[in-house]
């Protein structure tokens, strides 16, 4: 199956249409880890060529890079696959917290290149903006990673336009990854924002979140639409996301081979303008 590619933004890579979220694969209830890289290497058979990790997909601190080290097993042999990472939070206790000291952020990245097998992250995103720590100190440790060639391109996730106002001339952003889905517009003005500095967006949770994705089809809506063009609930959620801009690359997490196959064909639908609109009600409805 071939996929549509994109721009990434600036950076001048162009990759699949649809990536691969490998959060699902490392965390409580994850598959084996010969299943994790069957899940993997389905997604590259469906033309997937992007794969979004970060080094706090995991169960705890003590298990940290788990994700990442499983996406160097599948991918050592496709070096067509771009991976994009993150670094910022912390697990203890299996909790998620911020952490954006730049020294950690230093040995953040350090621990992914080494998780990663490799001498440069081609994507390194800030996971999340830490209250304890000024932002433009987190993104300037980014930005001196930057310069050492430990990452080519920076990335930001869980911003606001104002931070992505407050990091220029700090470092160049080449992506932003928000939560954003057909329930949850809150990054519509972020979207916009990086529509117009060719920016890409990386909207996470694209089917609701992992605990919802499987029910979103009870939207009676989504459920019309979806079967009057003979597909899924989530292919539709996720031709929703990449007709709403060309800036959008949705990353849907999968744990088992079907889901992603079922979510890469999304790239094939085309809905109608007048789908389109009724289904940008169904986030109007939530706000």
């Amino acid at each position: 199956m071939t996929i549509p590619h994109r721009q990434l933004g600036s950076t001048g890579l162009s990759v699949s249409a649809i990536g691969m979220g490998g959060m699902p694969l490392s965390i409580s209830g994850r598959p084996s880890e010969e299943e994790g890289i069957k899940t993997i290497h389905t997604a590259l058979e469906q033309g997937i060529t992007f794969f979004d990790t970060a080094n706090a997909y995991c169960l705890n601190n003590d298990d940290f890079g788990h994700n990442e080290r499983l996406l160097a097993k599948a991918l050592q042999q496709h070096p067509q696959a771009i991976v994009a990472t993150k670094g910022g939070l912390t697990r203890p206790d299996g909790r998620w917290e911020p952490n954006g000291h730049p020294d950690y952020l230093r040995q953040a990245c350090e621990d992914s290149l080494l998780a990663l097998g490799l001498d440069s992250i081609v994507l390194y995103q800030f996971h999340r903006p830490d209250p304890a720590v000024p932002f433009a100190e987190s993104l300037g440790a980014l930005a001196e990673l930057q310069k050492e060639g430990k990452l080519i391109h920076a990335g930001l996730s869980n911003v606001s336009v104002a931070h992505l106002e407050e990091a220029k001339g700090i470092i160049e952003v080449a992506s932003v990854q928000n939560r954003m889905n057909l329930f949850d517009h809150s990054s519509i003005d972020v979207l916009k924002y990086c529509e117009a500095n060719q920016i890409a967006f990386l909207p996470y949770s694209p089917l609701n979140g992992i605990s919802k994705a499987g029910q979103i089809g009870s939207n009676p809506v989504l459920s019309r639409i979806a079967n009057k063009y003979e597909v899924s609930a989530q292919q539709v959620a996720l031709a929703w996301l990449l007709q709403l801009s060309p800036a959008i690359i949705p990353i849907p997490g999968a744990s088992r081979g079907s889901s992603i196959a079922n979510s890469a064909k999304a790239a094939e639908v085309v809905l109608s303008a007048e789908d389109m609109a009724e289904l940008n009600t169904i986030g109007q409805q939530q706000a």
